[in-house]
């Protein structure tokens, strides 16, 4: 695991190799070694954001999970959740952001609705952490797509390897090997992967 930081000793902006994990970080720098604590802030809580599901001429309420900072457009290919954990993918087709007004795209924090139709594939949420930043994906799959632990996929065609999944039921996969299909899966957290430049599809 690595955490893109200052070093405090040699000033180079780099992935430091994190030695250990508990209630701070243990980290080396690369450049030039230099070992020293950090504090791990803990990553930001999903947003609940209520949908309006239609299928046909059917409608239905529903929730959609985003963090935040995600930036929401007309277009987007999300998961909406309903009664029983019941999860469709949908398109996003209009937002409804406070004050009443409807735009092309906003952060997840502002929108009070968003109105989406269902698509038959399974769309899979991703969160990729590198430092204290986080990335998030929308990966469309087949709904029998198996992701295992500790493998790498292509996010956003990004290289990723999962460091564990959220499942729909509750538990959380985090040891290697374990696997699910896409059907299951609440969410997907990894940590993005060195060389990308020459990888062009899973491994």
């Amino acid at each position: 695991m690595e955490w893109n930081q200052r070093c405090p000793a040699c000033g180079e902006q780099a992935d430091l190799e994190v030695l250990r994990e508990s209630h701070d970080l243990l980290l080396r720098c690369p450049a030039c070694g230099h070992v020293h604590r950090a504090p791990r802030e803990a990553p930001p809580e999903p947003l609940r954001v209520r949908a309006i599901v239609s299928a046909g001429t059917q409608s239905r309420p529903g929730t959609i999970e985003l963090m935040p900072d995600d930036l929401v457009e007309v277009g987007n290919l999300l998961v909406a959740e309903g009664e029983g954990d019941e999860a469709v993918g949908v398109e996003v087709s209009s937002i409804e952001v406070k004050g009443g007004g409807r735009v092309p795209r906003a952060r997840a924090e502002e929108v009070v609705t968003l109105w989406t139709r269902v698509i038959e594939d399974v769309v899979v949420p991703v969160s990729v952490h590198r430092g204290r930043e986080t990335r998030p994906f929308h990966q469309r799959v087949d709904g029998e797509q198996v992701f295992v632990v500790g493998e790498v996929y292509t996010f956003g065609g990004r290289r990723v390897r999962i460091s564990h999944i959220k499942l729909r039921d509750g538990p959380v996969l985090r040891k290697e090997g374990w696997k699910t299909v896409a059907r299951r899966i609440r969410r997907i957290y990894g940590r993005f992967e060195r060389d990308e430049t020459s990888f062009s599809g899973r491994r």
